[in-house]
C-alpha cells in the first residue's frame, strides 16, 4: 500500500513577468515601441476585445516557462483588454497574438531574429513586421500556406488585420490609421490637444464678447426708446 505520505503531487509552474532586460536599448526604439503601441491602443479604444501589449511575456505552452518571448508590440483580437503580468496563451482561450511588431536597435543581432521569426511562425502569428529605425529599413512577414512568407513589396501595404497603412519613406516609416491619420507620438498628440482646447477657449471668448456687444446695443437702444426685438 502506498501511504499519503509517498504521493508527490506535480510541482507548479512559475511564469516570471521580467527578464529584468529594458524594454528599449536607445531613446528612439523606445519612441518608437511607445508609438506604435500607443497608436494601436487608440485605434482599438472603442473596441472592448482587443488587447494590446507592448513588451509583455507570452507563453504559448502551458507548463513550459521556457518557451517564452516579449514581442516589443503585439495585438490579439478577440481577448479583453485588462492588465495582465504575462499572456498566458492556454488562459487566454487559446489565442495567439495575430500581429506583432520588433523594433530593431544595433544590438540585435541576425540570429537573435531569426530565432523569433521561428518563434513567431510555429506559434500561430499571422503578421510580423520589423521595423529599423536607424537603417530605415521595413520587412514583414504574412502567414500562408508554408508559414510566414514575406511581404513583397512592402513599401506601401496595409495590415490585413489591423487595416492600418505602411509607407516607407525616403527617411522615416509612415504609419497611417485606417481613416488616413498619421500615427502620432504621445508628445504630438498632447500638443494637438492643447492646440484644440486653446481654439475652443478663444471661440468661447469670442461668442462671449459679441454677446457682450449685443446687450450693450440693445441696452443702448432701449435708452433711446427703441425696442431691440421689434427691428
Amino acid at each position: 500500500m502506498v501511504s499519503q505520505t509517498q504521493i508527490s503531487s506535480t510541482p507548479s509552474v512559475t511564469y516570471p513577468d521580467s527578464d529584468g532586460q529594458p524594454m528599449a536599448n536607445n531613446t528612439e526604439q523606445f519612441r518608437w515601441i511607445v508609438t506604435i503601441q500607443q497608436n494601436l491602443d487608440w485605434l482599438f479604444a472603442e473596441n472592448p476585445n482587443v488587447f494590446v501589449a507592448g513588451d509583455l511575456f507570452w507563453y504559448p505552452v502551458e507548463g513550459r516557462n521556457d518557451i517564452v518571448v516579449a514581442p516589443d508590440v503585439m495585438v490579439v483580437l478577440g481577448r479583453p483588454k485588462g492588465k495582465r503580468g504575462s499572456y498566458k496563451q492556454w488562459e487566454e482561450d487559446n489565442i495567439a497574438p495575430q500581429v506583432v511588431f520588433e523594433i530593431l536597435s544595433p544590438s540585435n543581432t541576425q540570429n537573435e531574429m531569426d530565432r523569433k521569426l521561428l518563434f513567431f511562425e510555429r506559434y500561430g502569428v499571422e503578421e510580423y513586421y520589423i521595423y529599423d529605425p536607424d537603417q530605415n529599413q521595413l520587412r514583414g512577414f504574412l502567414r500562408g500556406g508554408d508559414g510566414l512568407e514575406v511581404i513583397e513589396p512592402i513599401s506601401t501595404w496595409e495590415s490585413p488585420r489591423l487595416k492600418i497603412q505602411f509607407a516607407l519613406l525616403p527617411e522615416t516609416l509612415q504609419l497611417t490609421h485606417p481613416d488616413g491619420k498619421p500615427f502620432l507620438s504621445y508628445l504630438e498628440i498632447a500638443e494637438q490637444a492643447e492646440a484644440a482646447r486653446q481654439r475652443a477657449e478663444a471661440a468661447e471668448q469670442r461668442a462671449d464678447a459679441a454677446e457682450q456687444r449685443s446687450t450693450q446695443l440693445a441696452e443702448r437702444l432701449r435708452a433711446l426708446g427703441v425696442d431691440p426685438e421689434e427691428i
